[in-house]
């Protein structure tokens, strides 16, 4: 029996390729244990025992990027953590310890290594994180989502997602997910997506567009977020104008979609060019710049187009995005393109990285 303990957690850029992994695994092995680690203030208290999953808690440790306060906060932190990751290994007594990055990888690759076991790093974005460039250097079985990121001993395997994602026929599901948000089952479909927490620019700049949409007989699935909203600027009657807050089965608003303007997050970039679905690129203004390196590869490929959140105004989305959505030569050579960029094997790519770091062999 092998048991995994998966570290990562805080957002959806690290616990959606936690979960892929862990059930990767669980196809490969299916008498593997997985633990995951977590802290308390991010996303995976909700999601990983949703998924089935044992969930343990430490301390969060932010990494500052800037000389200040808070870096000097910074070492007892993590000495604390370190500790509370040490207690946790020695009750659950893992094989291999594995890191998506963020808060809670730093004291796992540490502790791991106190106590000998083998680790294995998972880098989701084409720029790496403090906390994997870290876990690089104390191990050689380094994954990364993005050719080109730069880590040691980095092997280009692609990011793990979803299933239902990653096996998706989107003609197939056509039909029943414009049903199931009540589509035009006909008309040009966009999909508008911040990511699971939204996004104020493209919600704004989207729903002030919403009389160009009607015009060009485009119809917009807009997906808000949980706190956002949306409020089409446009007169009565025209093609249907759906605003929804959450979605659970993203595989049908793919499937009802021809074209998506969304941010460049690694899963985003990851699942929708895998679906072949043309995209809009917006990253995020802020950060130190990884969202645009994420899509680049997409973009040079001729999968997607990349506009600067500064430049997404309702004029530019009016000028660009419905004439674009009419153009069925266009989207069809753009989807071809993205397909070809994008793998969606990772997830079980990266499960059998790990059992090899485990010292177990991939079954048949």
């Amino acid at each position: 029996m092998t048991r995994v303990l998966l570290a990562g957690g805080g957002s959806a850029g690290h616990t959606s390729p936690l979960l892929a992994t862990a059930d990767a695994l669980r196809r490969l092995r299916p008498d593997v244990e997985i633990t995951a680690l977590g802290t308390a203030r991010g996303l995976e208290t909700r999601v990983v025992p949703a998924a089935g999953y044992p969930l343990e808690l430490v301390p969060p440790v932010p990494l500052p990027r800037r000389p200040g306060a808070e870096l000097l906060r910074t070492p007892g932190r993590l000495a604390g953590a370190f500790r509370a990751t040490l207690a946790v290994l020695d009750r659950v007594r893992p094989d291999v310890v594995v890191g998506f990055g963020g808060y809670v990888s730093v004291p796992a690759y540490l502790a791991g290594r106190r106590r000998g076991l083998p680790l294995v790093v998972h880098e989701g974005n084409a720029l790496p994180g403090i906390a994997n460039k870290v876990g690089a250097r104390l191990t050689r079985h380094v994954a990364t989502s993005f050719p080109g990121t730069r880590l040691p001993h980095a092997r280009y395997l692609g990011l793990p997602v979803r299933r239902m994602i990653s096996t998706l026929d989107r003609g197939a599901l056509r039909a029943e997910g414009r049903a199931a948000f009540g589509l035009d089952p006909q008309l040009p479909t966009l999909l508008v997506t911040g990511g699971s927490q939204g996004a104020r620019r493209l919600n704004e700049s989207v729903a002030a567009a919403a009389e160009a949409f009607a015009a060009a007989q485009v119809q917009v699935l807009h997906v808000v977020g949980p706190t956002g909203q949306a409020v089409p600027q446009r007169g009565q009657g025209g093609p249907p104008y759906v605003v929804v807050d959450y979605v659970d089965r993203m595989d049908l608003a793919y499937a009802a979609a021809d074209a998506v303007l969304c941010r460049a997050g690694s899963n985003t970039v990851t699942e929708v060019s895998g679906v072949g679905l043309p995209a809009v690129y917006v990253p995020l203004p802020h950060g130190n710049g990884e969202q645009a390196l994420n899509a680049r590869p997409v973009i040079d490929a001729g999968g997607g187009l990349l506009v600067a959140d500064a430049d997404l105004t309702p004029a530019w989305v009016g000028s660009h995005v419905p004439a674009l959505l009419r153009d069925a030569a266009r989207l069809a050579a753009m989807s071809r393109a993205a397909t070809a960029v994008v793998p969606l094997d990772a997830d079980e790519k990266l499960a059998a990285m790990v059992l090899e770091a485990a010292g177990q062999g991939v079954p048949g």
